[in-house]
């Protein structure tokens, strides 16, 4: 042989030799690999699932929030379109308190209470609550001060009568009830 080849050959000692594993330790390796591809697979499914529940979770959100800005949006155009038809109302009612009493009068005050009737009938379907409690204690959110007086029938602080009615959808004020309160 060559010089240089020899040079470049290194000895093989006999316990350098790599002798074939045996079919146990061949099973125990294939295991022992299969079983860390598990715990990979493992943790990639535990991180998708939590992935997905986070998204599912956002989701539910999102539709709640889109469903509770409908709704508000639904109460906002509720309460600006009302609100135009409420004078109208008044005028109705102011109409029906000086009810002439002649038989030709009290037909046509029958057909203006009977549309009052309808309209209030409307307003309730569209969750529109009336103001008109006397004997309640004033409340600024929901009340609208006209005068002060005193009555010694009423306490402090109650309304005594209510001049015109107020309104409200849910719990927002769509009118205040204009009203006199006792001192």
């Amino acid at each position: 042989m060559d010089e240089a080849k020899k040079k470049n050959r290194i000895p093989i000692n006999e316990e350098q030799k790599e002798t074939p594993p045996s079919a146990e330790e061949a099973l125990k390796l294939e295991i022992e690999g299969l079983t860390a591809q598990l715990a990979d697979a493992q943790k990639e499914a535990a991180v998708n699932l939590d992935g997905w529940q986070r998204e599912r979770a956002e989701f539910s959100n999102y539709k709640k929030r889109v469903e509770r800005d409908q709704c508000l949006m639904r109460q906002e155009i509720t309460g600006t379109i009302v609100k135009k038809y409420l004078v109208i109302l008044d005028d109705l009612e102011l109409a029906l308190k000086d009810r002439p009493m002649d038989p030709a009068g009290e037909a046509w005050a029958s057909g203006i209470a009977l549309i009052c009737k309808k309209l209030y009938t409307i307003l309730e379907s569209e969750g529109i609550e009336r103001i008109f409690e006397n004997k309640v204690p004033f409340d600024p959110n929901i009340h609208e001060a006209i005068s002060h007086e005193e009555n010694e029938a009423f306490e402090s602080g109650e309304v005594i009568e209510v001049f015109r009615q107020g309104y409200k959808l849910g719990d927002r004020t769509l009118r205040p009830a204009m009203v006199r309160v006792a001192k």
